[in-house]
């Protein structure tokens, strides 16, 4: 089995147009949570992380024409060219595209951008990304709910071991459109303050919008420490539509499959990067399934007070702050936890920590019962 390793890479949202922005903004404890309006629903306001679109277009326009792109196109391209910026000698020619969304542009099935519907399809979403870069290989769409993004860099994993290809750029966004939020409020899901993982009180979901590339290979870094996936696995709930499954077995079995693809013990985690959505069920749901495998002790954090839950993105997002977590020896604080409110004992990061750690464990869950486990390795290249 042949290990990737995370190079490059670039985070668009609330908080900054860089990952580095991103970090920054992170152990300021800042969030991109803000109160929005919006006239659908009886509160009549929702917090939400929302990129001003004036303030995109004005970042974007260095490198294409905001009219001709949607807002998520936008944020795809951006973070796609962040990458390429850090690293000019990607050859697209060989290199992969995997590009990761929930609903991509389905906002203009309302025509509120002004583009042919036609442009909403994943599809047609991918041959722009494609065409904007050049990328000669035909681009792959993963869209399998909120575990999307980390199931992207984990289907790079699988080309790459089938030699299909040695490199592959992974993208994911997603936005906060009026379908969204419609869809979540049906589930009575939404929160009316920012949202509150694993934390007493919690209420329900803040939603968020972002993008976020990096660049994958089989390859290592020329000099310094680096991070690889070494296991992975995806296993499903079979429990409900929209319900995680109230045992925790589908995230559970995950777990255990992808700690037995990494050839290591569980004991050797150091750190959980959860999933963490703020919702009654799926909070409790990941501390049952952390609990049956042995990881209560393990510190964990969710980014979700951070971000709000960015559907397609999200996965991907939290796998890039794992690498840095694991690169700069810093555990994040779980932003606005306060006390322990799931059933089952678990070790909430609650302030800025140092730590030198190796492994560290990825989970993200979803609707249709879809849930993922990655372990990520420290590996020091000399």
């Amino acid at each position: 089995m042949k290990e990737i390793q995370l190079h490059e890479d670039s985070i668009i949202s609330p908080l900054g147009f860089s990952t580095e922005e991103n970090l920054e903004a992170i152990k300021a404890g800042k969030s991109g949570l803000q109160s929005h309006e919006n006239p659908r629903f009886n509160e009549g306001a929702l917090y939400a992380g929302i990129i001003d679109p004036e303030i995109l277009a004005s970042k974007f326009s260095k490198i294409g024409n905001p009219l001709k792109f949607t807002k998520l196109e936008q944020m795809m391209l951006l973070a796609i060219n962040g990458v390429l910026k850090k690293n000019c000698k990607i050859d697209l020619s060989t290199t992969g595209l995997i590009i990761s969304s929930t609903k991509g542009n389905i906002d203009l099935l309302q025509n509120i951008q002004g583009f042919p519907e036609e442009r909403a399809s994943l599809n047609s979403l991918a041959k722009v990304i494609q065409n904007f870069f050049n990328f000669k290989m035909k681009p792959i769409v993963v869209s399998n709910a909120c575990i999307s993004g980390g199931l992207a860099v984990v289907i790079a994993k699988r080309f790459i071991e089938a030699e299909k290809m040695d490199s592959a750029l992974v993208v994911a966004g997603d936005l906060v459109s009026n379908f969204v939020f419609s869809g979540f409020q049906s589930f009575n899901a939404l929160s009316n303050v920012p949202c509150k993982p694993f934390s007493k009180g919690r209420n329900g979901i803040s939603l968020g919008e972002a993008a976020a590339a990096v660049y994958v290979s089989n390859t290592s870094s020329k000099s310094g420490p680096s991070v690889s996936l070494i296991g992975d696995a995806t296993a499903n709930d079979a429990n409900h539509i929209s319900g995680p499954s109230r045992t925790g077995e589908g995230l559970f079995k995950s777990i255990e499959s992808a700690l037995a693809d990494s050839k290591i013990d569980r004991n050797e985690i150091s750190y959980i990067s959860a999933h963490g959505t703020g919702t009654l069920f799926n909070d409790e749901m990941e501390a049952i399934a952390f609990n049956r495998a042995g990881l209560e002790s393990v510190p964990v954090n969710s980014f979700k007070g951070y971000y709000g839950h960015t559907l397609g993105a999200s996965a991907l997002i939290e796998t890039i702050l794992t690498k840095y977590s694991l690169l700069n020896k810093e555990l994040y604080p779980s932003l606005n936890f306060r006390e322990i409110g799931v059933s089952k004992e678990l070790n909430v990061i609650q302030h800025l920590e140092k730590k030198d750690f190796k492994y560290a464990l990825k989970t993200a869950s979803g609707f249709g019962g879809c849930n993922l486990a990655m372990v990520f390795k420290k590996v020091d290249n000399g």
